[in-house]
């Protein structure tokens, strides 16, 4: 994917200052990391595979605090090098962050910070974000993390633009990723975008991994609540929602059982979720549908009825823009993974499997051409003849 330098001036100006390398990638370690995502890109910029057709990085592992640090499984890890070292760095990477309810160490974002400033590209992977964003590297930015942290993130730094449906987003100068195997798809992007398609191509058939996945998040979301939302008097409202999915009710019904107006309970939402009503109450209708299809086999039309949508056209509209196939595609492909005597019934879905009276009609949620989400930057053209990727933005 193409970065769009003059749509994105204050990047585009701010150039690498002298004493840092682009070649360079410094990656920030922190005690209680997990050991997979911290070693997502030590593997893809700190091995050699010249061999192989892809360029060589020059990797500088540094600790953020003083250490040992200690990761997965009590292991404990001394990092060559220090803060300081990050001044050298063009790209600076955060694999991941002990904890999403804790600070990170000032001095760590201090560093980060003044590498912003001399032009290094800062990446966070997974809940690196979170660093990030504590920097304030992400304030007024388009952004993600693994979407069962997105909600926390929105909430805790609400000028960041979370976006919980991408793998990841490339906002130029800073880049953040989604859980895990997000981690390692990002990377392979800095490398697309340094070095080229076949460089990143002949990474991805070393590490044994596609070199672009289609998708977002989406299709890994589950029914969770918000870990922060519990003791909420919303909280009620929601999983009543949730419970109620296959009957008829919209927004405005949460909003009167919430006893609120539309607005005031928009706005408390949002503030818990990170999400707007609709938006959530849209991508839980198609999470059930989703159940549904894997789960029974009920027609589509059926599965339209029992998830809360007026008509197929809308469950099939909305299913396709947020798991990018249609509802009967997306069956299919589940069952030729799956043998059908393996299915078993998905006790969430329990409400919505019960008949529906004759006389209760499918429920009007949205117009059938209501798009779920609306993102707040307008990724980048693709070049001629290039096909877009879902799940993964860049720079506008």
């Amino acid at each position: 994917m193409s970065h769009d330098s003059t749509a994105a001036p204050e990047a585009a100006a701010r150039k690498l200052s002298g004493r840092r390398r682009k070649e360079i990638v410094a990656v920030l370690l922190f005690s209680g990391g997990p050991i997979f995502e911290s070693s997502i890109p030590l593997s893809v910029f700190g091995i050699d595979r010249q061999d192989a057709g892809v360029p060589r990085y020059r990797l500088l592992v540094c600790a953020g605090e003083d250490g040992p640090l200690r990761t997965t499984g009590g292991l404990e890890l001394t990092a060559p090098q220090g803060l300081e070292a990050i001044s050298r760095a063009g790209t600076v990477v955060v694999p991941a962050w002990r904890s999403i309810t804790s600070p990170p160490p000032e001095e760590a974002l201090d560093a980060l910070r003044r590498a912003h400033e001399e032009g290094a590209r800062i990446v966070g992977l997974c809940t690196g974000a979170f660093v990030l964003a504590a920097a304030g590297l992400l304030d007024g930015r388009p952004a993600t993390t693994h979407w069962m942290y997105a909600p926390t993130l929105a909430k805790r730094y609400p000028s960041v633009h979370v976006d919980p449906r991408e793998l990841f987003v490339d906002d130029g100068d800073v880049l953040t990723s989604a859980g895990t195997a997000a981690g390692i798809d990002l990377c392979l992007h800095i490398v697309r975008t340094d070095h080229g398609n076949e460089a990143a191509g002949a990474l991805a058939r070393r590490l044994v991994v596609p070199p672009r996945r289609s998708g977002g998040q989406e299709r890994y979301l589950d029914r969770s609540l918000p870990e922060e939302i519990g003791a909420d008097p919303l909280a009620e409202v929601v999983a009543w929602a949730l419970e109620h999915l296959h009957e008829q009710f919209d927004v405005e019904t949460l909003a009167a059982r919430a006893y609120m107006s539309r607005r005031t309970f928009d706005r408390r939402f949002r503030s818990l979720t990170g999400s707007a009503p609709l938006q959530w109450l849209i991508t839980q209708r198609v999470l059930q549908a989703q159940r549904l299809l894997e789960t029974s086999d009920y027609s589509v039309d059926e599965v339209a009825g029992r998830c809360g949508f007026r008509s197929p056209v809308a469950l099939r509209g909305h299913f396709r823009r947020q798991l990018g196939s249609s509802p009967a595609a997306y069956r299919a492909a589940y069952r030729a993974r799956r043998p059908q005597g393996d299915r078993q019934p998905d006790p969430d879905i329990a409400a919505a499997s019960r008949p529906l009276p004759p006389s209760d009609p499918p429920a009007a949620l949205a117009p059938e051409n209501a798009v779920p989400f609306q993102t707040r930057r307008t990724a980048t053209p693709m070049p001629a003849g290039a096909a877009s990727v879902p799940g993964q933005r860049s720079a506008p």
